[in-house]
């Protein structure tokens, strides 16, 4: 039993030991940067200010059968001139994987995985950019999974291009 308790509330019933399991051990910030660069003269600034937003994911196993997922945010915001505000965020996730086929893995680590993350961050970052002294930055919902498979569309296009091109 003190092996199943890692994998607790995964929905793993008795006799279903080598159905795929996923769960959710933990979750963090990893690494948080706000700066006001341009604090007290942005606040008197009228224009509001353009958002830019990228995201990163990254994947690595920690230990038997864990992974964690980190999802980066970096969310630069400009007005006018002036920068109004820049913030770094990594959030990640310790995820339990257990009995995932191998070509299942990488679509539940960069896809399924930051979804669950995601909403955690996106609270984390408004409050952030909030207590920054500015309205709240309200991302909106995400699709990882559909990123994912586009980008590995995209990778398996390129590569049958390549091959077709040395044929």
């Amino acid at each position: 039993m003190a092996e199943n308790d890692t994998y607790a509330g995964m929905g793993v019933e008795g006799g279903a030991e080598d159905a795929p399991q996923a769960g959710v051990l933990s979750q963090y910030v990893k690494d948080l940067s706000f700066e006001n660069p341009n604090a007290p003269a942005i606040y008197q600034q009228q224009t509001p200010p353009a958002i830019d937003v990228q995201f990163n994911i990254g994947s690595n196993k920690v230990g038997e059968d864990v992974y964690e997922v980190a999802l980066k945010i970096e969310v630069r915001a400009q007005a006018g001139e002036q920068v109004a505000f820049i913030v770094d965020l990594t959030y990640a996730g310790l995820f339990a994987l257990r009995n995932i086929p191998q070509e299942a893995l990488d679509p539940f680590l960069l896809g399924e995985a930051p979804r669950i993350l995601f909403p955690f961050a996106r609270r984390v970052l408004a409050d952030q950019v909030r207590d920054g002294g500015f309205p709240p930055l309200m991302l909106e919902p995400i699709d990882f999974a559909g990123i994912y498979m586009q980008q590995r569309a995209q990778q398996e296009g390129a590569i049958g291009f390549e091959e077709a091109g040395h044929a």
